[in-house]
């Protein structure tokens, strides 16, 4: 039995036999981790007296989420068969206010035999709700009902997912902001931009795209640009030194400097190499604001807000308003390179944390990742193109305001070539910045694996479903804790932990997902204050479901 097969097994399995398996898979108390040390329970009475003290507004947000097959229009007459959210993708938008109780009833009505589940992407939540089987809960068997129930207490753009598999990349997602009660900033109109790449019910499924790459590179006659490729998880470059605690990759994106966009190859859908099919996997992407490679899948559509290229989401607006565009990254193996013609952005957030603002004209978002920005509209027709980062393909959305000629799917404004932005370059904002502390105590996230036998992992051991307890990373209540990511690997990856926001650095932006350039090294800080088991992880939805994930457990 392949690794995929055991896998919707054991899911399949746990959502059958009910809360007894959460046990048994690692996930309560005393969970076999092999260390001598206890592992908190996700409902134990610390979770539960950490989300006492959590600001509530007594108000209740209620909702219905039905995960079902469904055929959607993505315009210009795609029309794949997928998995929704109520039928659409992206899901309707979910808006609460700060401090709000969201009471969500996730109802899977998807084919026999397939859990799912709903994680709240970014949000600092009571563990239990956190939505990652078999950790924090068991999986939702198809046929059952499943109520989330936590307060929304850090406003912010954030988005919900499955956590389940490859589930990421179907149609499952959709946008999530609680408002700031408090709003600091000043604006006229807000536009909710929501980033995809889609593969689904168009060229396959993603799992038949995961059981491709599983194949690995080393299957493949590649020759010498398989061996670049597909990098070594014993080795470590002289760039991953001590670096004072923080090394962001940001050398390549200058915020002064011009960056092309890379081109990638794009052999036909059918390509083979050596006699294996390459219907999926894609080889020769690179971007140098990634390092390198920038990504694994050849994706046949970039969509924002669920609409392909030829057939654009349009935004209506009137010249001089000021907007607030949410963007957010939902894709499974694609940066984006967003900018809008003939417009700066102003910087103000980025996962759901203020910054100190910062004008550009484009920026680079990983998946996972989310910025916010203003923009004083101009007169006219312009377009907001969110270049596939070394990919050559993107998605395009249209704002309008006046008069004008609508541009074509391909086009390429000046921006995506002028002051690019990532987040290793902005700074926290006074307000949220981290307070000084002694660190109590450092973490070596050694980021490992390839492409050769697509092996990815954390400090070299892939992360097991079958016992989610095993080899946690421990924290303890209050700690100041560090995260060194080590990239021993020849591809970036995004690291997203869930349940907290750590600050790049002494002084960068609070994040929850940030880049990790190959053979690069950077370190995070955040404050071990949301008691339970969290997942560590690469938001490279392959990557992740390959291996690269680990349990950061709070020790009971």
């Amino acid at each position: 039995m392949n690794s995929i097969d055991r896998r919707s097994a054991l899911i399949a399995g746990l959502g059958i036999a009910g809360a007894g398996a959460l046990a048994a898979c690692g996930s309560g108390s005393g969970s076999g981790s092999g260390s001598g040390k206890d592992l908190l329970d996700p409902s134990g009475s610390e979770v539960t007296g950490n989300d006492k003290q959590r600001r509530s507004t007594g108000r209740e947000h209620k909702l219905t989420l039905t995960a079902a097959p469904a055929v959607i229009d993505l315009g210009g007459g795609v029309m794949p068969r997928t998995w929704a959210l109520d039928g659409r993708t992206p899901g309707r938008e979910v808006r609460v206010t700060a401090g709000d109780t969201l009471v969500a009833e996730l109802s899977n009505q998807l084919p026999d035999k397939t859990a799912t589940s709903i994680h709240w992407h970014g949000i600092a939540l009571r563990n239990d709700m956190d939505g990652v089987p078999p950790v924090t809960q068991t999986p939702v068997r198809a046929g059952a009902n499943f109520t989330y129930r936590f307060i929304a207490d850090t406003p912010g753009t954030y988005f919900l997912h499955p956590h389940i598999g490859v589930q990421l990349d179907r149609g499952l997602y959709a946008p999530l902001i609680v408002e700031d009660p408090k709003e600091p900033l000043a604006y006229d109109d807000e536009w909710v931009v929501l980033l995809d790449d889609w593969i689904d019910g168009v060229a396959g499924t993603p799992d038949e795209v995961l059981a491709e790459l599983r194949h690995g590179m080393g299957a493949m006659d590649m020759g010498e640009s398989a061996g670049a490729r597909a990098g070594s998880s014993g080795m470590e470059s002289h760039d991953m030194g001590d670096m004072g605690g923080m090394d962001m990759g940001g050398d390549s994106a200058s915020p002064s400097g011009s960056v092309s966009p890379s081109a990638s190859a794009s052999p036909s859908p059918s390509a083979s190499s050596g006699g294996m099919s390459t219907k999926f996997m894609l080889t020769g992407s690179e971007s140098d604001l990634l390092g390198g490679d920038a990504g694994d899948v050849r994706y046949p559509h970039h969509l924002i807000n669920g609409r392909v290229a030829t057939a654009p989401d349009v935004y209506t607006g009137k010249p001089g308003k000021r907007v607030r565009l949410r963007i957010i990254n939902a894709g499974a193996d694609t940066a984006y390179r967003v900018a809008l013609g003939e417009h700066k952005m102003t910087i103000t957030h980025t996962d759901g944390f203020p910054v100190q603002h910062q004008e550009v004209d484009a920026l680079l978002v990983a998946m996972g990742e989310r910025y916010d920005v203003l923009v004083t509209l101009g007169d006219g027709v312009f377009p907001l193109v969110a270049l596939a980062e070394g990919k050559d393909a993107g998605g395009l959305a249209l704002v309008r305001t006046g008069s004008g000629r609508t541009p074509s799917a391909t086009v390429r404004p000046a921006e995506l070539d002028g002051m690019i932005m990532t987040a290793s370059q902005l700074r926290a904002a006074d307000d949220v910045r981290l307070r000084t502390a002694e660190t109590d105590v450092t973490h070596r996230i050694k980021l490992t694996g390839g492409m050769a036998e697509y092996n990815w992992a954390i400090n070299d051991v892939p992360f097991d479903m079958n016992n989610a307890g095993a080899h946690p990373i421990f924290v303890e209540e209050g700690q100041r804790v560090r995260l060194d990511f080590i990239n021993t690997t020849e591809m970036w990856h995004p690291m997203h932990l869930h349940g907290h926001t750590y600050q790049l650095g002494t002084s960068g932006p609070r994040k929850d997902t940030t880049i990790v350039l190959p053979k690069r090294k950077v370190s995070v800080f955040f404050d071990a204050d949301n008691p339970g088991q969290w997942m560590l992880h690469c938001h490279n939805a392959y990557h992740g479901e390959a291996g690269m994930m680990a349990n950061l457990a709070y020790q009971a």
